[in-house]
């Protein structure tokens, strides 16, 4: 237990950290990511405003993601938040990670938005 929340606490720490530098605005929102172990949740955020303007997730009614926790659903997602912002009239975004690294489901995740048409 304690090297769970260990590394609870050091996510949180680099959280805080990218949160300082990351703001979204209504011209390039904030593009945030949330990730389990069974699934992973995307949201497009205006900061200034205080709304969600478009999101996605594994456990959505339109998701075709079996399993959401591996790199083809968060392909899949990503696909899906670029079609959904773009619709909302979103072209850039600022990235968000969230405190995770950028490998694995995040990349993939990130790439997909980008070749959707999202530009980071």
């Amino acid at each position: 237990m304690q090297r769970h929340k260990r590394k609870l606490v050091q996510r949180q720490r680099r959280k805080t950290g990218i949160r300082k530098r990351v703001i979204g605005t209504p011209q390039r929102p904030r593009l945030s990511i949330f990730r389990s172990s069974r699934h992973i949740y995307v949201q497009v955020i205006d900061d200034l405003a205080g709304r969600t303007i478009a999101s996605a997730s594994t456990i959505s009614k339109g998701a075709r993601a079996e399993h959401g926790g591996n790199v083809a659903s968060a392909t899949e997602i990503g696909k899906a938040i670029a079609e959904k912002a773009k619709a909302a009239g979103v072209q850039s975004v600022v990235f968000d990670r969230n405190g995770y690294r950028y490998h694995g489901r995040i990349k993939s995740l990130a790439d997909a938005a980008r070749e959707g048409g999202l530009k980071f």
